[in-house]
């Protein structure tokens, strides 16, 4: 088990996470954006550096969703200009396995870990809306269950790739037959990261990842998933020190506990803005609500027949079917609270924990939860840019070192060589 504490930032582009309507918002777009956001995380001597992916733009009952940034550019082309620009933070791109091919990826993904001097990270997405596949000529291709397996031959294909092996694969979810055009750069090949929390999500975690990233940061559920996935490693031979844990996790930061508080609750109410909040409910509606008050009461018409409209594609499985009774139980929630619409959303939409209070409070929770062995760190998201990255920088960081948990320094220059990952697992997994 890793001693020190591992952090990360997921930088998504898009979605209500960040605020990025403010007026002091980095430019999401210019380089320079993202330029910053890397220097700053090195300097707080960071493991690495997220970027989501997103390959098509988001859309709510069949029209683009102005509502979230539209588009952003291709993460590795991104993480190539800053792997010139940086000397050690990790760079980590979501790259989709249903919607790519392992001779394709492999051989960019490499070409990232050469020019960066292995600091390169693969984030493995299966992606499982069909409206994504649309723009691939693949609407709808493979159920849910089959991205899995799909991506479990993928990743498979891709480390044979890096060894220079040549790979033969005839199955219906993946027909390949190739060899590695990259040699290998100073960590053998990219560090695998893998964010699904579903039992096949899991079972590919637990055969293929160096590092997950969960939803499960409270202490309860980020013990019980430790568990779960190190029986996993068990199961199949592998070490259960073999793999990183770094659960999702946003931050806020006060000068006393009850500043943060507040603070808390502000940014949850900017995310969760009035239209966002009709945008929401027009999801599981499928209707147009733009007539109601955002800050009134529930609609008082009937949804639309059926389960939830995928076109938008962003909520996770459990929330596409049973649409019926879950509004049924907001309509109990709000009366017995008296929520209007955007109190509502702000309440039953999913996040991530968010860790609140003084630096000195959120890492002695930190340290409780690395030194219990139940995460390895975190993987922030920011909800202000850079204002969130520069706080914990410049005032967690500090705490964390003051107790031990965190590295004063660099000691090594590769990804790998900062999660603390056995070199010899590359011979094995």
């Amino acid at each position: 088990m890793s001693r020190l504490l591992h952090l990360g930032v997921f930088f998504t582009g898009v979605g209500p996470n960040l605020l990025w309507t403010e007026p002091d918002f980095a430019d999401h777009t210019h380089i320079d954006t993202f330029l910053h956001v890397a220097r700053t995380l090195e300097r707080g001597l960071f493991d690495a550096f997220f970027l989501g992916e997103g390959l098509r733009v988001r859309e709510n009952r069949g029209t683009v969703h102005a509502l979230d940034v539209a588009g952003r550019p291709d993460a590795i082309t991104q993480l190539a200009a800053l792997a010139a620009q940086t000397t050690h933070i990790g760079l980590v791109a979501t790259q989709n396995t249903t919607y790519n091919y392992p001779a394709d990826l492999a051989r960019r993904l490499a070409s990232l870990d050469a020019v960066s001097g292995g600091r390169a990270g693969w984030n493995i997405v299966t992606t499982d809306n069909a409206w994504t596949g649309e723009n691939f000529r693949h609407g709808g291709w493979l159920a849910h269950e089959r991205r899995y397996e799909r991506a479990s031959a993928f990743v498979a294909a891709a480390k044979a790739l890096w060894r220079g092996e040549r790979v033969t694969e005839d199955r219906d979810i993946l027909r390949l037959d190739a060899v590695g055009a990259v040699p290998p750069s100073p960590q053998g090949r990219p560090v695998l990261f893998q964010a699904g929390d579903s039992p096949g999500g899991r079972d590919l975690a637990a055969r293929h990842a160096d590092v997950v990233f969960s939803a499960n940061t409270s202490y309860e559920k980020a013990a019980a998933y430790a568990e779960d996935l190190r029986g996993r490693l068990r199961a199949i031979g592998r070490p259960v020190d073999a793999v990183r844990i770094l659960p999702g996790a946003s931050v806020v930061l006060g000068d006393t506990a009850a500043e943060s508080e507040e603070k808390a609750r502000w940014i949850k109410r900017e995310q969760t803005t009035g239209p966002r909040a009709i945008a929401y409910l027009e999801q599981f509606w499928g209707k147009d609500l733009s007539g109601y008050d955002p800050d009134g009461p529930l609609p008082d018409i009937d949804p639309a027949e059926g389960e939830l409209d995928p076109s938008r594609g962003t909520l996770p499985i459990e929330f596409r079917t049973g649409k019926a009774a879950r509004i049924a139980g907001w309509r109990e929630l709000a009366a017995e609270r008296n929520l209007s619409i955007r109190d509502l959303v702000i309440a039953v939409s999913p996040g991530h924990e968010s860790f609140t209070g003084t630096p000195g409070q959120v890492a002695d929770e930190w340290t409780r939860y690395v030194r219990d062995g139940v995460v390895d760190g975190f993987n922030l998201l920011p909800q202000q840019l850079p204002g969130t990255v520069e706080d914990v920088v410049d005032r967690l960081v500090p705490e964390l070192q003051a107790r031990g948990v965190y590295r004063t320094r660099y000691t090594g220059t590769t990804l790998r060589e900062h999660l603390d990952l056995d070199p010899s697992s590359l011979s094995i997994h």
